[in-house]
């Protein structure tokens, strides 16, 4: 069961990092106008997404196989109802960002680099979220 919550909590770690930059990256998109630092954030844009999306599966999985431990117990437990909650709003927030990335590289997205600095605040709300829940068990 370690080694399962080991790999959980890497994965987790390494897709936060991914889920952190990405938008910073949209802030930057948003905010130029040369055409150069544009092309060029929009592949790095591009790449983090591909590189981060298998840690968003492995997170869950590993996540999964660990609460399988002791299926009685979480599937009674209010906080985990609530941290699965952050996960799955979470994972539409990836797939949010995988929107984003596509319009950006289609030359057809909209928001301001004003709605993407907030926009960016999105993950570090439910990592806290999710955290207090995890740790504290409040419920």
């Amino acid at each position: 069961m370690q080694w399962v919550k080991t790999f959980h909590l890497f994965f987790m770690v390494a897709w936060f990092a991914g889920i952190f930059y990405l938008p910073r990256i949209f802030v930057n998109l948003a905010q130029t106008e040369n055409d150069g630092a544009f092309n060029q954030l929009n592949i790095m844009a591009r790449k983090l997404y591909r590189f981060v999306t298998p840690f968003m599966v492995l997170t869950v999985i590993f996540g999964l196989w660990l609460a399988s431990y002791n299926w009685e117990y979480y599937l009674k437990a209010g906080w985990f109802h609530a941290k699965m909650a952050l996960i799955v709003l979470l994972v539409i927030y990836h797939f949010i960002c995988g929107m984003y990335q596509k319009q950006f590289a289609d030359g057809r997205c909209d928001k301001s680099h004003t709605y993407f600095r907030v926009f960016n605040e999105i993950p570090v709300l439910i990592l806290l979220g999710a955290v207090i829940l995890a740790v504290v068990k409040p419920f």
